[in-house]
């Protein structure tokens, strides 16, 4: 029977960089150490001012190509994971298509969520290839926060970076999946605290929706840029991804000691410490790679397994277990066996 599993990871950063010391000189009450002590980011990329998700993204997927993994006429579907669309139509995934040489006989689409979405995607792809729909999948996740982000809002300033990941995922006969099970969860009542208020249809941008306002923490921002409620958010990080990792497992028949490496969303080394003492984990399996690039939303998963390769912390037969949780409320796990 064929099954999906993961042939080959890249990720591309924009060239210019925000390091932690020069968001201590914009923000003087903080120093290098505070940042450092709870972010664990010492660099985050910008995308320059035309700069687009689907350019980070096209970027990603060329150094696949580029690799020797596979020729863009290998490819016949495309997905695509953003919350910064090139426009809000048409999809995304159809101009990547064009502009990568993919075969016009693929499919292609956009999905949008953030942090969870990478975990969504190896679902999509795993279900595209068992039904027999595709064989060679580009799943590209890229995101440009930077972007709904005001310049005097370090709430969310000191944690974001933008970046393009490149996944392909590839059927081969197997006994057993190599991507799987999942465990996915939604709780759309969070919705309003992680948000970028306007710029859609429920609520158009206007002239007084960019004027910016200051709350009670000092950071600016107006209804057209990003606004995070951390504490709200690491609460429900907390109630959400110890129990679907739980989940995860059980439904596998496994148990913490049979997973080799434990890579989550990359939020922030506060968030991360927390989580994996709270879930009991050894510090030795969980991986954490953020501090060169911040956290990229749905880029983060993809570039912290790309990292682990890199450093030998995956090898062929390894079973790694993957996390992602945020906007929406929405989050997803699973198990990939790496080939």
């Amino acid at each position: 029977m064929k099954h999906a599993a993961v042939s080959a990871i890249e990720y591309y950063l924009p060239e210019t960089i925000v390091s932690t010391r020069r968001l201590a000189e914009e923000f003087p009450e903080w120093s290098v150490e505070k940042i450092d002590s709870k972010t664990g980011i010492q660099e985050r990329r910008i995308a320059a001012a035309g700069e687009c998700a689907s350019d980070l993204g096209v970027a990603a997927a060329r150094k696949i190509f580029q690799s020797g993994a596979c020729k863009p006429s290998d490819i016949d579907f495309v997905l695509f994971c953003t919350q910064s669309p090139d426009y809000f139509l048409p999809t995304t995934a159809c101009i990547i298509q064009d502009r990568l040489g993919i075969p016009t006989a693929s499919g292609a689409y956009d999905f949008n969520l953030g942090c969870s979405g990478y975990v969504y995607g190896l679902g999509q792809a795993e279900g595209l290839i068992a039904t027999e729909q595709a064989s060679r999948i580009l799943l590209i996740t890229a995101d440009t926060y930077s972007k709904y982000i005001h310049p005097q809002d370090r709430s969310v300033r000191t944690i974001f970076g933008d970046a393009g990941a490149a996944t392909l995922i590839t059927a081969v006969d197997s006994a057993t999946p190599g991507i799987g099970p999942f465990i996915y969860g939604t709780d759309g009542s969070g919705a309003d605290n992680l948000i970028v208020p306007t710029g859609g249809c429920r609520q158009p941008r206007t002239e007084l929706s960019s004027v910016a306002t200051e709350d009670s923490l000092g950071n600016l921002r107006s209804a057209d840029n990003l606004f995070m409620d951390g504490v709200e958010i690491f609460n429900f990080t907390l109630r959400s991804v110890p129990v679907s990792l739980e989940r995860l497992l059980e439904k596998a028949g496994l148990g913490v000691k049979d997973v080799d490496l434990f890579v989550f969303h990359q939020t922030n080394k506060y968030m991360l410490d927390h989580l994996r003492k709270r879930m009991g984990l050894p510090e030795e399996k969980f991986f954490i790679a953020m501090s060169h690039c911040g956290n990229t939303v749905s880029c983060s998963i993809p570039i912290a397994l790309k990292h682990a390769m890199t450093e030998s912390r995956i090898n062929a037969g390894d079973l790694v277990a993957l996390a992602g949780w945020g906007v929406g409320y929405s989050w997803g796990a699973t198990l990939v066996r790496w080939v």
